[in-house]
């Protein structure tokens, strides 16, 4: 039990399938349910490793992180071993690398989750809706972190729920109790599994991995633990559940649908099961959509509120971004939060369609960088052996061939590039930070004058 700076108590009474169950549900998200339509619209079958591939490259990153917990809980999570292993400067580019990829990933996730609503309120202006999932996320947030974990376990068992019935509806109809328009197709060739071969499958892993988006906030949840020892557990039995969901239920889409019927506006789910003319299908995944992303919305939220908020405590943010009052949250922290998801809204609204899509793949790049920088941590953190020196760097490996896909794809190349330049101004505002740091240093180190 700890006390905050507002002197309430806070517990540290989480069991470890809570975390599971807590990160299972901040991890299915839209990335999943409608971003995996894309994904095997442009490598097929094949999709399936690109899985594999992110599951692998996940749970080693997991894998530190919660190691780096159970040796040493630290409120400020990835950034604040970050700043343990490689100094100041590293502590106060992954924070805000991270606070700037969420808050634009978060007006994404707003202006999606508009538009599957709009599926059954089409005359509702995008913009009301998007104002309501901001305010309802974030008084979920202000009521607290023992409210926020219920919710992701609620919301969790919902979205697992909707996967679990597209799974048994798929095996009825690969075993014809249920009949449809279409016979089911096995693909039996390498053309049929490698349909845009090497290439395809290499640029479609960066898909894989936004499927798995989440455990940096995971990590920082670990820190309300019972027992912080046990958070490899909890990330070993969630991602599992994770891994075994996706293939199987991506799996049969592919069983059921040729490949190339699939595309980036529908659920793959929705597509594959569009030939058995079940009414109820398209209502339901547009409610597993809408689930899906209110979900890893307001597990971002509570993430870039807590990274800002140590932040501050750190000096690495202003000061005030510290320092509650009444709320949960303290005022300055609520008011740069959401005027920077506000903004990214606006451009979501405003912006082309394509310019919005390449900002928010930068914004998932950026996230992947991070997974790096805790991968990189781990290794100053902890005493490593050799063969979790042999594991994060297989996994690091892993996440920059997600990362140079991107390359290979119209869409995502430019994404690449933007994620580089916003990384590049939050270096030169980390170099300019780290001469105002040692100028301070050296006035308070100066010695005292002689007589």
């Amino acid at each position: 039990m700890v006390k905050s700076k507002a002197g309430a108590e806070e517990k540290n009474d989480m069991k470890w399938w809570q975390l599971s169950l807590f990160g299972v549900g901040c991890t299915i998200g839209t990335g999943f349910f409608l971003g995996s339509s894309l994904a095997i619209k442009m490598t097929g079958p094949s999709i399936l490793i690109a899985f594999i591939i992110a599951a692998i490259s996940t749970y080693f990153v997991f894998d530190a992180l919660s190691k780096m917990t159970s040796k040493e809980p630290l409120k400020g999570g990835f950034r604040s071993y970050a700043k343990k292993a490689y100094g100041r400067w590293a502590g106060f580019s992954s924070g805000w690398v991270y606070w700037c990829s969420e808050v634009l990933i978060m007006g994404s996730q707003m202006t999606a989750l508009s538009i599957f609503s709009r599926f059954w309120f089409p005359k509702v202006p995008l913009w009301l809706f998007a104002a309501g999932y901001a305010i309802l996320g974030l008084a979920i947030v202000l009521i607290g972190v023992g409210v926020l974990n219920k919710l992701e376990n609620i919301l969790a068992l919902l979205k697992i729920s909707a996967i679990i019935m597209f799974i048994i509806i798929a095996f009825l109809a690969i075993f014809g109790v249920i009949d449809g328009d279409r016979p089911i197709q096995y693909p039996n060739n390498k053309n049929d599994i490698f349909p845009s071969g090497v290439k395809g499958l290499w640029s479609s892993v960066i898909f894989a991995f936004y499927a798995f988006g989440g455990i940096e906030i995971l990590g920082l949840m670990a820190t309300k633990l019972k027992d912080p020892k046990e958070a490899p557990k909890a990330g070993k039995v969630m991602l599992f559940t994770l891994m075994f969901i996706y293939i199987l239920s991506i799996g049969l889409a592919v069983m059921m649908v040729p490949w190339g019927k699939f595309n980036a506006k529908e659920s793959p789910f929705v597509i594959a099961l569009d030939a058995y003319h079940l009414t109820f299908v398209p209502h339901l995944f547009n409610g597993a959509l809408i689930i899906a992303g209110f979900s890893t919305m307001v597990a971002s939220l509570y993430g870039v509120t807590s990274v800002l908020v140590t932040l501050g405590e750190e000096g690495d943010a202003p000061v005030s971004f510290s320092k509650k009052g009444k709320l949960k949250v303290p005022l300055p922290t609520l008011i740069l939060t959401m005027l920077g998801i506000t903004a990214s809204v606006v451009s979501a609204l405003l912006m082309p369609n394509r310019i919005y899509e390449y900002i928010t793949t930068a914004a998932g790049l950026m996230l992947l960088y991070n997974w790096v920088f805790i991968l990189a941590s781990s290794r100053k953190v902890l005493g490593l052996k050799a063969w979790d020196k042999i594991k994060y760097s297989i996994g690091t490996l892993l996440i920059l061939i997600a990362v140079t896909g991107t390359l290979f794809h119209d869409t995502s190349r430019p994404g690449f590039f933007i994620s580089l330049a916003f990384v590049g101004v939050i270096a030169i505002l980390t170099l300019i930070m780290h001469f105002k740091w040692n100028k301070h240093k050296k006035k308070v180190l100066k010695p005292w004058p002689t007589a």
